[in-house]
Order: structure tokens, then C-alpha cells, then sequence
């Protein structure tokens, strides 16, 4: 196989360009004039808003008519850290001993050219036509605030009349090997300040001070004590983390004004985000006291239930691996959180064992087999009658 149909080359294009997040340097041009070259016509879309950096997105489509499979990615990625401590360059896109090396590789310009590719060879064995439309959502602000990225691109496709059927997201969902698992939903994300107020003072005199450091701890243990559920059948149990508990007190003599707390509820689809702020602020009620709660919700949680789609998936990596991944909704959040709104979403792509450490890379086989793991799954939605969503 040579030019698009193979990913390799145009893996290593993409992670030769510097995108750390927000900046794009080049990735998106690059990934455009291999898209235009198989006839998809390609929209830029930056994206602003006071505060926050600007971020170019791009949203491709071949094809004209109905269903619209997307698959749904980013070029964006997150800093290397020290660049000495890497063994391969990692912005070279170095080719050693079957592997391709650099940031990037795994998560996730190695899926986006896999998608291209096979694509590519779908067309190649469809006379260059599709029953009905592919497109690519790409953006360059997943790694980041996730603010001018995948949801303003939504929003824009709606205002154009623009419809997806069916979307995968191709982040790096196997834990060790290709054909571990397919996501087919995400845990919701709320994050919380805690912060409890009392009266500074001196410790000989706690009658003239209100010291917010037991209050504050009684709080912290309604959280480390609660078990908010026990799981579901496509969940993990909902669970709490205390992440920092800060006073920034450096006198022993003095009772100090503020307490702080930091935690994160990664949630399953038992709760709401709304649910979680209520319970919350009982809990603290009931200890009592002067307190503020902020809270900031980077995802509610999501399942695409097992069915068609999902069947889909699972059948194109069985045949490329002979493995059957596990249908599963662990881990982080990603931009299919905005995605499911829209269509039924899931995701898969490479092994993450690599992703945002030290020389970060993945087996070159693998991205061929990720190719034809992602033509079987065109080949199956447009044969579907239904179009498989």
C-alpha cells in the first residue's frame, strides 16, 4: 500500500508539527490538503472568546447526503515536559524498530491518519463514492479548556443545517493492546472548591477567634465517608477524591482565617451534576458554618447503550486483531461528552499505555491495523440498512 491508504506517513507529518495547545503549528494544513485530495471539501473554524486562547478547528465532509458518519478527533497536544528525557526527539516522528515515536503518536494524530486511511481504502473498494457522507470534526483544543473546540463546532454545524448519524471518537481507548476496549460512555467530572471562614485570632484566646480548620474537616469527612452508589451494569461505582487540603498558615500561634479543600466526584449516570451540588450542600449544612462551594462541571455522565453501533465496532476489531474489546465506560472525559448530544457516539483507537509520557509512540502494525479496523467499520455502517446508528 502507498500514499493516504497507508497511515504511517502522514502519522509522522502530523506529529512533526508542534501543536501543543492552543497553537496548531501546521497540523490542521496538513491534515486539510490530504483530505482535499480525496475530495472532501473542508471548513476552517476558528474560535474565540474573551479570555481564553484562539483555536482553529476543522470540520471536513465528503458526500452530500444522509447518514453522516463522523469521526471526531484532535490535533492538539499536550506539553512534552523535559525534552532531555526523552530518548527520541519528540516532535521528529522517529521510525525505530517497528515503532513510530513522538507526542502525539498515540494520543492522537496516530488515529486521525488511520481514519484517513481507512477511508481511503473504503473508497478505494466503492468505486470513490460513499451512500451517503463522511466527515471529520477536528480540533485543536481538547488537550486544553475545551471552550473554543468540539462544542463550538457543534453548535456551528447546527446553525449550518450540518447532522452527524453516528460519531467515533478516536482517543486512545486500550489500556495495553489494540482491541482491549471500546468506550461507549463516560463518567460525568464535577470539580469543587471548598472553602470554610472563621475569624483569625490567637490560640490563647480562642474565645475571641472562630478557628475554621474543625469545620472544615468535618466536611472533608462527609466526603471520604459517603459511598454514593454501588455501581450499574455499564458503570463503576461513583467515587469521591480529596485532592488538596490547604490552610497556608505558617504560624503555630495564630488561628487562621481560611480553610480550604479541593475534590474531585467522578460520577456515573445515577447522578446529575445539579443532584451532586444539592447533596453536597446538605451535607455541609448540616456540619454548619460559614462556607462557599464552588463548583465547576467539566462533564455530565453518558452511555450509548450497547447495540448496532457499538456491534459494529466490536466486529471490525475482531477481525483486524481476532481480540474482542471490552465495552466499557472507565477512564477520563473527552470531547464525546459534547458529542452525545448530537449522535450516538463511542470511541477507539490506539493503545494509551504511552499517552503524555516520555516517548510516547505505538507499533507502526498497529496503525495499519487500526486502518482496517476503521474501514470495517465504514464498510458495516453503510452497509446497514438503518445506516447503523
Amino acid at each position: 500500500m502507498s500514499g493516504l491508504e497507508q497511515p504511517l506517513d502522514l502519522a509522522r507529518s502530523l506529529i512533526r508539527c508542534e501543536s501543543v495547545t492552543p497553537a496548531d503549528g501546521g497540523a490542521l494544513d496538513t491534515l486539510q490538503a490530504a483530505l482535499e485530495s480525496l475530495g472532501f471539501s473542508c471548513r476552517r473554524l476558528p474560535f474565540s472568546e474573551p479570555g481564553t486562547d484562539d483555536v482553529d478547528n476543522l470540520y471536513a465532509r465528503l458526500g452530500t447526503s444522509a447518514p453522516n458518519f463522523c469521526f471526531a478527533g484532535h490535533t492538539d497536544v499536550v506539553p512534552v515536559g523535559d525534552a532531555d528525557a526523552w530518548e527520541h526527539t519528540p516532535f521528529a516522528a522517529e521510525v525505530v524498530d517497528g515503532h513510530l515515536y513522538g507526542r502525539g503518536a498515540a494520543d492522537m494524530k496516530g488515529a486521525i491518519a488511520a481514519f484517513v486511511a481507512g477511508t481511503t481504502r473504503y473508497l478505494a473498494t466503492h468505486d470513490q463514492k460513499v451512500p451517503g457522507s463522511i466527515s471529520l470534526l477536528i480540533t485543536g483544543d481538547e488537550e486544553g479548556p475545551s471552550i473554543n473546540g468540539t462544542r463550538k463546532v457543534l453548535e456551528w454545524m447546527t446553525k449550518e443545517g450540518e447532522t452527524l448519524d453516528a460519531c467515533l471518537v478516536g482517543e486512545p481507548t486500550n489500556p495495553d493492546a489494540l482491541g482491549d476496549m471500546v468506550k461507549i460512555g463516560r463518567r460525568g467530572s464535577l470539580n469543587a472548591r471548598l472553602t470554610v471562614t472563621g475569624t483569625q485570632g490567637h490560640v490563647a484566646y480562642p474565645h475571641l477567634a472562630d478557628n475554621p480548620v474543625p469545620g472544615l474537616i468535618a466536611m472533608v469527612h462527609k466526603l471520604t465517608t459517603a459511598r454514593l452508589d454501588d455501581g450499574t451494569d455499564h458503570f463503576q461505582p461513583s467515587n469521591i477524591e480529596v485532592t488538596s487540603i490547604d490552610v497556608g498558615n505558617p504560624a503555630t500561634n495564630v488561628i487562621p482565617a481560611q480553610a480550604q479543600a479541593m475534590f474531585n466526584i467522578r460520577f456515573n449516570d445515577l447522578h446529575t451534576s445539579s443532584g451532586l451540588d444539592t447533596w453536597l450542600r446538605a451535607e455541609f449544612d448540616a456540619v454548619g458554618g460559614d462556607y462557599d462551594l464552588a463548583i465547576h462541571i467539566t462533564g455530565e455522565a453518558f452511555l450509548t447503550p450497547p447495540g448496532p453501533f457499538s456491534r459494529m465496532i466490536v466486529a471490525a476489531v475482531e477481525d483486524a486483531t481476532g481480540r474482542t474489546p471490552e465495552l466499557s465506560t472507565t477512564g477520563g472525559t473527552s470531547d464525546a461528552r459534547f458529542i452525545k448530544d448530537y449522535c450516538p457516539v463511542a470511541e477507539f483507537g490506539l493503545a494509551g499505555k504511552t499517552m503524555h509520557k516520555v516517548d510516547e509512540g505505538v507499533p507502526i502494525a498497529d496503525l495499519d491495523a487500526l486502518a482496517e479496523i476503521y474501514r470495517g467499520v465504514l464498510e458495516r455502517y453503510f452497509s446497514a440498512s438503518d445506516g447503523g446508528a
